[in-house]
């Protein structure tokens, strides 16, 4: 399309007024609106919820493991009975 049909097409479409919208289509977009807001909300609190208990089991799990301390080593035998 050159200039002068872009012209012409923009000049026609702003000149046939506002497009007609369905009476229903506002409900209908505020009913799905409110149903992703609804949808949104209920994963946003799952999803906090999951990180919640997921904090919890690893403070239970940290705290009966004790993974900071080191664990005693198994490879020298124990220095009992010398000097007997």
């Amino acid at each position: 399309m050159n200039r002068t049909q872009r012209e012409a097409t923009v000049r026609q479409l702003m000149e046939q007024g506002a497009p007609q919208v369905p009476v229903d289509l506002y409900a209908d977009a505020v009913r799905r609106g409110t149903r992703v807001l609804r949808r949104r909300t209920a994963a946003r609190r799952l999803m906090w919820l999951l990180l919640f208990a997921a904090s919890v089991a690893f403070v239970v799990w940290a705290l009966t493991v004790h993974p900071w301390v080191e664990p005693p080593s198994k490879t020298t035998p124990p220095l009992t009975g010398w000097g007997d």
